[in-house]
């Protein structure tokens, strides 16, 4: 009978922490969604460059990558619920005072501090939903916890340009962020901390250290960059692409990145269960490549707005669609003991990729007076990323193979 209490208590615990700390990521989202979605007025009102636009994004992605390592070193030593509520708080304070600012440099500063604490978002709230989980599972868990901020940006998409055109985007950053406040406190009341395997030894910074020898490592964290250099370069850019050179009104803007976002959204566990079923998840990573290099290249290249439309959703299915598989992969051969620092290993990789393309495209469009270079980039990295993808499966049978008892243990 006691028993079965417990098992309840867990299931319970488990369902509250897990629901609560997707749903931070997805009010998270409103907020951190909001500069690329209103990229258009702040930099109107701001009086600033292309190129100005991407170093303030690349500011706060910038400082987000150097914390990767360090955060995920946290999140594997101390208490994840801990740091995901004070990342979450920190982020919504820098939010509203985005709301405030009143030139350049202030922007920058505070998208410097807005940086610093959404690293302790991810990777602890990563950790703190996986742990909860069996390993054949965390590859769709993985694309779940994602998917909370995908959601979030649906509805930002589809009312914060109605509540821009009525009040400013000022007061978009000034209120939505107070809905995050308030789940990070019901996250600090209600959640449960993910349990332990007894027994289980804490991580050192001389295991964390070790990754940056790892060729395996390596491959990884490039295909990686390549992951959220599309993401960010797709997803920062294309609001001021459709504006611009499509010239469609914000409101419209948001109707079809709204139809994206949920597009990601629900393609992004889908390829997290294929990645767990098929257990192959260098295949889900090569076919989610192929396609987005395909479809980045045609988002410049179709005039036609319907055919336009279709390309931004087919797009969108496999931005992320391979997000679960790519950080599934260090854990199957590494263990789950260090899944919180080889995640942030990664984690700086993909940031790296997502700070040059954030600046690189801006400059690009400044420079050639047009998106379709940047955009062609991005597609090409895509192709390259298979090259990489081609090495990690390679890399990843040779290590199951001949560690197939110890592939759940750090090495």
């Amino acid at each position: 009978m006691a028993n079965a209490s417990q098992k309840e208590a867990h299931a319970s615990g488990r369902l509250r922490t897990v629901v609560l700390t997707i749903a931070a990521q997805a009010f998270h989202s409103l907020a951190f969604g909001s500069v690329g979605l209103f990229l258009p007025l702040i930099r109107k009102d701001l009086d600033i460059s292309y190129t100005q636009a991407g170093v303030l994004s690349a500011t706060s992605i910038l400082v987000y990558a150097i914390m990767q390592v360090p955060a995920g070193f946290l999140a594997d030593r101390y208490s994840p619920k801990r740091l995901f509520c004070t990342g979450l708080l920190g982020a919504m304070l820098f939010a509203i005072t985005l709301g405030l600012v009143q030139n350049y440099w202030q922007a920058v500063v505070n998208q410097a501090f807005a940086g610093f604490f959404r690293s302790l978002l991810f990777i602890p709230g990563l950790t703190l939903v996986t742990r909860w989980f069996a390993p054949t599972r965390r590859a769709t868990v993985m694309s779940v916890y994602s998917t909370g901020g995908f959601a979030g940006l649906v509805v930002l998409d589809l009312i914060g340009p109605l509540v821009a055109r009525e009040v400013g985007w000022r007061v978009v950053f000034l209120t939505f962020p107070l809905v995050g406040v308030a789940t990070a406190a019901a996250l600090l009341r209600f959640g449960r901390e993910p349990p332990r395997v007894a027994g289980q030894a804490q991580v050192t910074l001389r295991e964390t250290a070790a990754l940056f020898r790892m060729p395996f490592m390596w491959v990884t964290g490039s295909v990686q960059y390549i992951r959220l250099a599309t993401v960010t370069g797709i997803q920062f850019w294309l609001p001021t692409l459709l504006v611009d050179e499509r010239g469609l009104a914000l409101t419209s803007v948001g109707l079809v990145i709204a139809l994206r976002d949920f597009t990601t959204a629900a393609s992004n566990p889908i390829g997290g269960y294929v990645s767990d079923r098929l257990r192959n998840p260098p295949l889900v990573i090569a076919f989610a490549l192929a396609m987005l290099g395909i479809t980045t290249g045609l988002l410049v290249a179709v005039n036609s707005l319907p055919v336009l439309i279709l390309v931004i959703t087919v797009n969108a299915m496999f931005v992320q669609f391979y997000f679960g598989a790519l950080f599934q992969v260090p854990v199957e051969v590494l263990g789950p003991r260090t899944a919180g620092s080889t995640t942030g290993f990664n984690n700086l990789f993909a940031n790296l990729g997502s700070f040059t393309f954030a600046l690189l495209l801006g400059a690009l469009k400044d420079a050639t007076g047009s998106f379709a270079v940047g955009f062609g980039l991005v597609a090409a990295v895509c192709a390259v990323g298979l090259v990489f993808t081609a090495v990690l499966a390679r890399m990843r049978s040779d290590a199951l193979r001949v560690q197939p008892a110890t592939s759940s243990e750090t090495t």
